[in-house]
């Protein structure tokens, strides 16, 4: 049940009509049902996955919780009679214990996530037979609900959170249905906040949530998807269409991934505001960025802070790297000592930021080349502030709106890994741009083609300006929050308006069947 579907639009028009009517007194009960309704959707095997996920991290979570506090309560009685040394030997005990029960909930829940995301896919190229098993074996949302469910245990380990003691509530945080598709990644102390309270019906909310969806619509189905066949077309023929047709397919998928993936967070933050359910944002208009680093905290941001929260910091201040860090300062000096630790530590989030997108080379090779170059910026970092000091670049405008368009380049480049199967075919599709010779086919009509027409190119391009324009103008706040100030009379024409270009612009073509989002299959 795709979020662009009309079966996705009778489902949650149902749910409003419930959630504020019937079951206002048990309105996160309706949201378990609903959400374990829409996965069940997908197919009704992957429950077994969600619900198991669910009970291993909830167990896990209780018992982490109960020896801590058992541990509080016997340490208060014997807090007379106790020694210094008794007591640490005493909590080192309490936190292995603890340390356990976390540990083997997470290998449980890493080794299923493994299993059916890379074990099988090997196994696949043993055995054809299993293929029509695959969607099956592969549950939905499985990437995001897993670090979801990891940062829970996590959390409630070093105590940032309490353990939930209801099941069905825990139920819900992992499998709220707007974001298990692709995102955000929330922490049970930030969604818990409104996910459980009762919410009264609020009309400018209400209607503020039901904005925030169409905004997600016109992106998804007035550009993405418009732009999705001619993506679809070079990239799935590598040895035909190279050179210029590359150079098309590094701009238009950019621009397709961004509307498709920020325009399926709008329908997911949109939908939690409609319900009075606070969902994080994941993009702060990453492409204004100046820097490869910036970039990544502006793009899926919920997704770089669980590597950095839960693999940066426990990997770099291990006991084991920070012996080595020792080592590397007596053996390279103290600059290099300190540098060099930290670089191993980003070296294992990336390498995992890879293998969790996808189990391909080119997603390995993708996540590598990014550690590499946000590597080279921090070495480079010092240096270049310098020279841009000396020479007082920082401040004009035209220096500014170089580093914005070099990191546009390099995160196009770096996303061709994303468009094609195998890492020979990336690089020889990047390197035709140059020695093809073949660019006129970008102004020649070949393009024309491939599944867009002139009129799509267009409409697109038009989608394109509207996206920038909203972008430039949130700089100076939002824009949202500007259409709520308006006479209601102004308000209703800009909902009216996204409303008919969504219907009337939206892709949709003969036999409509609305397509996935991309990172669905992440």
């Amino acid at each position: 049940m795709l979020f662009t579907s009309y079966g996705f639009i009778g489902f949650l028009t149902v749910l409003f009509l419930l959630y504020y009517t019937v079951f206002r007194g048990n309105q996160w009960k309706l949201l378990l049902a609903f959400s374990y309704i829409f996965y069940a959707a997908a197919h009704p095997s992957y429950l077994a996955y969600i619900c198991f996920t669910t009970l291993t991290i909830y167990v896990a979570g209780l018992r982490i919780q109960g020896i801590g506090d058992d541990s509080k309560e016997y340490l208060a009685s014997v807090k007379d009679s106790i020694t210094k040394e008794d007591k640490k030997i005493y909590k080192t005990g309490v936190k292995r214990s603890q340390k356990k029960w976390l540990i083997s909930c997470l290998i449980v829940n890493f080794g299923i996530l493994i299993g059916v995301k890379y074990v099988f896919p090997v196994l696949l190229t043993f055995n054809a037979n299993l293929i029509p098993l695959m969607d099956i074996i592969i549950p939905l949302g499985i990437s995001f609900y897993t670090l979801q469910a990891a940062g829970y245990v996590i959390d409630v380990y070093r105590g940032t959170v309490p353990a939930e003691a209801n099941l069905g509530r825990l139920a819900l945080f992992v499998s709220f249905f707007p974001q298990l598709i692709q995102g955000p990644i929330s922490r049970f102390g930030d969604l818990s906040a409104t996910l459980y309270e009762k919410h009264e019906f609020n009309p400018g909310v209400f209607c503020a949530g039901i904005e925030r969806i169409m905004w997600g619509f016109f992106k998804k189905l007035v550009i993405a998807d418009r732009i999705g066949p001619l993506v679809a077309a070079i990239s799935g023929d590598p040895e035909k269409y190279r050179g210029g047709y590359v150079l098309a397919l590094l701009l238009l998928y950019t621009i397709q991934l961004y509307a498709d993936f920020t325009g399926g967070i709008d329908i997911v933050i949109g939908i939690g505001q409609s319900l009075g359910i606070t969902v994080r944002e994941n993009f702060n208009r990453p492409y204004f960025s100046k820097t490869l680093k910036e970039y990544w905290r502006r793009w899926h941001i919920t997704m770089c802070e669980w590597f950095r929260n839960y693999v940066f910091y426990p990997v770099s201040t291990s006991k084991a790297l920070q012996s080595f860090s020792k080592f590397s300062r007596k053996t390279f000096g103290d600059r290099a000592g300190k540098r060099i630790p930290v670089y191993l530590a980003s070296f294992i989030v990336w390498l995992l930021t890879g293998l969790w997108h996808g189990a391909g080379w080119n997603f390995i090779v993708w996540g590598l080349l990014n550690w590499f170059l946000l590597m080279m910026g921090e070495e480079l970092e010092g240096w270049s502030d310098g020279l841009e000091e000396k020479l007082h670049w920082r401040e004009k405008f035209a220096f500014k709106a170089f580093r914005v368009l070099r990191t546009f380049l390099l995160v196009m480049a770096l996303n061709l890994f994303d468009c094609y199967a195998t890492v020979g075919q990336t690089l020889g599709s990047f390197i035709s741009i140059f020695n093809t010779g073949n660019l006129s086919v970008l102004g020649d009509g070949s393009l024309f083609e491939l599944g867009m027409s002139p009129a799509d190119f267009v409409l697109a391009g038009i989608g394109v300006l509207v996206m920038l324009a909203v972008s430039l103008i949130q700089r100076k706040g939002s824009l949202r929050e500007r259409i709520a100030r308006s006479p209601f009379a102004a308000r209703s024409l800009v909902w009216i308006g996204l409303f008919m270009v969504i219907l009337i612009l939206g892709a949709y073509g003969i036999g409509y069947d609305a397509s996935q989002f991309i990172y669905n299959r992440f």
